[in-house]
């Protein structure tokens, strides 16, 4: 950062590292009371991008330069060497605004699981009321059971914009095949299928940006600053105290007198825990940084839920691919949405889906199922002919990864190493789940639709082939998470209350907490946590 000005420290009581679906919550929580003031520093911009605001502006979105981090893995060598794009926001909303609007909790057993591992205050009965907090179920929402669900938070819900034809016959398939419609995936059990639930209001995206920064912007004691890229952490005698951060080529120090809170989600906080001196103690000196705290466990543990896909023609008119390939297609799309916020432009990209088994024995569902009512030959172009698309994940892997720092420049991207698809398990499920997927496809209800399967295609039959298919296009499903783990531990990130071990004034609330994946899309999870560490935070101020 040659030639970069350094100008006067300012003090506030907290300081946020990240505008994103943790950062946003924490920031309006922190500073309802008006006894604290907060500070919260977004990478990113203010974009005023109007894709940012409808739905459908995912395919928009999620790959664009100019509002996220633009990440790729290192080459994977589990999938024949390839650099997977992984997407992360970087704008005010973080991955909420540009991430596919899906609202899934995961299954009870997850956060059991983390109770199990020593977490003490984070089984499903101590999460349930944070998620219930955050919710704001929509009034035209078909009633859910109150016991788990929330009215006037400031997360709103809806249900599905969208009956399409393909997705009733989705969840027929479904049925032939065995697995029963759900009406509600977040309530005590979640095997089945059904129509997802998506974090949107009025038909528009109601991200963390939307639903709790934007109402608390009015606050005296909220100072946001977009496009502040955040360098290092500096501690004195074990303690943070400040942080450093560049905007307008210009260095600013700012001082927290209670404490620094990193939100940047499951890779920049790792990354800036490591450029502070708070990671691997060999590794960081290797890079010149000197060493605060000696934690090699920062940036192990990653996790991420790996999607494969099957696509098929559809021998009928009426998949969203045929709607964009004409003038009148497009109008038809447009007048709906604006008329009655209604259609595939008020939704998420995947309006149905599942949970699912891969094999009897497994004591809740491991496999994630989605339809698309539409196909697409690269991120953002739909394919030229009518198709829809199957995916699936599996809920809870076993591989695990890694971030590490290529250089000691909070500008340089970080090592990114999923290391997918290492353990036997993950390969064995994913293999279980496009056969899955390929059974719906062949379903009955299917066939008046179904002309034939163009990926992976029929000639990929058995388990290798299946594999090899694997390899050569599977690819993420947009959900990191573990890097920054909780646990009782010794070689846990942090601890329950989401302090990091070895240092003091200094926590995480983001993804990277999670000790295991859950079961299902992240973006909930997170909020919840989130809406958790302000009671923490607040209690121990």
């Amino acid at each position: 950062m040659s030639g970069v000005r350094t100008m006067t420290v300012e003090s506030y009581d907290f300081i946020i590292v990240g505008a994103g679906s943790a950062g946003c919550v924490l920031a309006n929580r922190l500073t309802e009371s008006g006894r604290h003031t907060v500070l919260l520093l977004e990478a990113g911009p203010a974009s005023h991008n109007p894709w940012l605001k409808i739905p459908v502006g995912y395919f928009k979105t999620i790959h664009n330069p100019a509002l996220g981090w633009g990440y790729r893995t290192r080459p994977e060598p589990n999938l024949n060497g390839r650099e997977i794009p992984w997407p992360r926001g970087r704008v005010l909303g973080g991955t909420s605004a540009i991430n596919g609007l899906i609202y899934i909790r995961g299954q009870p057993e997850d956060y059991d699981h983390w109770r199990q591992l020593g977490n003490v205050g984070w089984s499903f009965d101590d999460v349930l009321p944070y998620f219930m907090r955050a919710e704001n179920q929509a009034d035209d929402n078909t009633p859910l059971d109150q016991a788990f669900h929330g009215r006037g938070g400031p997360l709103t819900v809806s249900d599905a914009a969208d009956r399409h034809l393909l997705c009733e016959a989705m969840v027929e398939a479904a049925r032939e095949c065995g697995v029963e419609r759900v009406d509600d995936f977040n309530a005590a059990h979640q095997d089945g299928a059904g129509y997802y639930q998506v974090t949107t209001r009025n038909g528009r995206r109601a991200d963390t940006a939307v639903a709790y920064l934007k109402p608390a912007r009015r606050r005296p004691n909220l100072h946001v600053v977009p496009d502040a890229l955040v360098s290092k952490i500096g501690f004195e005698d074990g303690r943070a105290v400040h942080v450093t951060f560049t905007m307008r080529d210009r260095n600013h120090m700012v001082v927290a007198s209670r404490e620094i809170i990193l939100s940047g989600g499951a890779i920049n906080s790792p990354q800036l825990l490591q450029l502070s001196g708070v990671g691997n103690g060999g590794r960081l000196a290797d890079l010149g940084i000197p060493v605060v705290a000696h934690r090699p466990h920062v940036g192990l543990n990653l996790q991420d839920h790996l999607q494969a896909q099957l696509v098929c023609r559809c021998r009928q008119p009426v998949t969203v691919n045929d709607d964009l390939q004409s003038l009148t297609g497009k109008a038809r799309l447009l007048w709906r949405y604006a008329t009655q916020r209604r259609g595939p432009m008020a939704g998420a990209p995947s309006p149905v889906g599942g949970f699912m088994r891969s094999r009897p024995e497994v004591a809740t569902a491991d496999l994630q199922f989605f339809l698309m009512p539409l196909s697409v030959a690269r991120p953002g172009v739909v394919d030229d002919f009518p198709g829809y698309t199957f995916c699936v994940n599996q809920s809870r892997p076993e591989s695990r990864g890694e971030i590490s720092l290529a250089a000691a420049d909070a500008t340089a991207p970080p090592d990114i190493r999923p290391n997918y698809l290492d353990a036997e398990v993950d390969r064995q499920a994913l293999i279980t789940g496009v056969r899955l997927l390929r059974r719906l496809s062949l379903a009955e209800s299917f066939m008046p639709y179904r002309e034939a399967e163009i990926r992976p295609g029929d000639d990929v039959a058995s388990d290798d082939e299946i594999l090899a298919y694997l390899r050569r296009t599977a690819a993420t499903m947009y959900h990191p998470v573990g890097t920054c783990r909780m646990g009782a531990d010794d070689h846990a990130v942090v601890d329950p209350e989401l302090k990091v071990r070895g240092v003091a004034g200094l926590r995480v609330v983001d993804a990277s907490i999670m000790p295991s994946l859950v079961s299902g899309n992240t973006n909930a999870p997170t909020v919840m946590i989130a809406e958790k560490a302000a009671d923490l935070i607040l209690q121990a101020a």
